[in-house]
């Protein structure tokens, strides 16, 4: 009983070539992250950049921001392409971009795309040559461009001109909805002047990025209905641990929903001495349990109640968990579609065998006074109860033997 995926209607986009990765013309929606090492330190960036990656981010972004910054990062590609990591790097440009592509072209071949931000590429008359510059630079060395505004870093000489524009209408419109549009018009025009300089269509990818759920879906909806480029999700700071997750998937949630979006980042503040991985889990699980995507076994389990007093079930799901996701990068290699298999772990009888029988294995754990039992299910089908102290052990077993039986000659062919 693999998963069932959803086949939403998806917005058409032109696609975009990032290294041997496709973004829209179709393409699966591809997964980001950025690294928050310092990029001077060559070794730390690729060893996170690498752990992303295998994480499963598809696209790795990381800060440019110094010379010191852009004379690593041929090191940081060198360093990767060492390690068997091949994922394709983003530089991340704001201020001095046009000075560093320029200044250090093994940079702009290491990079697999250039990320410009049209709120800071320059100021007043030097706007347009600095813009130029480094639409030249992705021309020379063909790479792709991302186009994105933020709106802590909006054009100021747009936005004012806007301001004023409406504030003599008859009947202004209200100061958010010209800031929205503002955005909109910065990325267009951006993208306009960025294919009169000669970049293709093919080329760009845009992002217009906020902070509120709302005022992100608006701008996203309008901005889609604008134009076929590629379009690039996020919240522009989701935050900390739940908000982040809940904003994020709030926001991404609906756009998704609707077909509009062709690559997706989750912006979360990690704890103090956190995991940056977390960002990647998490919108995988978004396009999971959405329907769009397969990235690994994912495990049903019941919140628990007054029957289920024991943490036995709790435990044994976040074990499961943790083992099927650390076995993905041997399992993907051998078991074709296995990142399709579903697991159910139940903590009491009222649900527990129903669940488990929908699952591909589901295991009920016994609740608060029953029999000290826990039946196995199989294909809907009970195949065994395991009992005693080492039923995680046991359990684990079953799914290695389950794997290998199902998908280990799809595997092979």
């Amino acid at each position: 009983m693999s998963t069932q995926h959803v086949m939403l209607s998806r917005r058409r986009s032109i696609g975009v070539r990032v290294g041997p990765v496709l973004i829209g013309g179709g393409a699966p929606i591809v997964i980001q992250s950025m690294t928050n090492t310092d990029t001077v330190d060559a070794e730390a960036t690729a060893r996170q950049a690498q752990e992303l990656a295998a994480a499963g981010s598809e696209l790795v972004r990381i800060t440019v921001n110094t010379e010191k910054a852009a004379a690593q990062v041929a090191r940081i590609r060198e360093k990767l392409d060492a390690m068997g990591c091949g994922v394709p790097l983003i530089g991340d440009f704001h201020y001095n971009g046009h000075k560093l592509l320029t200044k250090f072209p093994d940079c702009a071949r290491a990079l697999a795309k250039y990320r410009i931000n049209p709120g800071n590429v320059g100021m007043g008359e030097k706007r347009d040559t600095q813009f130029a510059i480094m639409i030249e630079k992705a021309i020379e060395h063909d790479r792709p461009v991302r186009i994105g505004v933020n709106w802590g870093s909006l054009d100021q000489d747009l936005l004012t001109r806007m301001m004023d524009e409406n504030a003599r209408l008859s009947e202004p419109r209200d100061a958010e909805e010209v800031m929205r549009e503002a955005l909109i018009v910065s990325a267009l025009s951006s993208a306009t002047r960025a294919e009169a300089l000669g970049l293709s269509r093919d080329h760009i990818v845009l992002s217009c990025k906020v902070s509120g759920v709302q005022k992100l879906i608006s701008v996203y909806r309008d901005l889609a209905a604008r134009c076929d480029y590629a379009l690039h999700l996020g919240l522009t700071e989701a935050g900390m641990g739940s908000k982040g997750i809940v904003a994020s998937t709030a926001a991404l949630g609906v756009l998704l929903q609707e077909g509009i979006g062709d690559t997706i980042r989750i912006s979360l503040t990690p704890e103090p001495g956190g995991d940056r991985t977390r960002e990647v889990i998490v919108a995988q699980e978004i396009l999971q349990t959405m329907g769009l995507r397969s990235f690994t076994p994912l495990v049903t389990a019941c919140p628990g109640c007054g029957r289920t007093t024991s943490t036995v079930f709790q435990e044994l799901a976040n074990s499961i968990q943790a083992y099927v996701r650390s076995q993905m990068p041997i399992w993907r290699g051998k078991y074709n579609g296995v990142e399709d298999l579903n697991l159910a772990v139940m903590g009491c009888v009222v649900n527990g065998p129903g669940e488990s029988k929908h699952a591909d294995i589901g295991i009920s754990l016994p609740g608060s006074g029953e029999a000290p039992a826990a039946p196995v299910f199989i294909d809907g089908k009970k195949v065994t109860t395991l009992h005693g102290r080492n039923i995680a052990q046991d359990f684990q077993r079953i799914v290695d033997e389950y794997v290998e039986r199902r998908y280990g000659k799809a595997g092979s062919d």
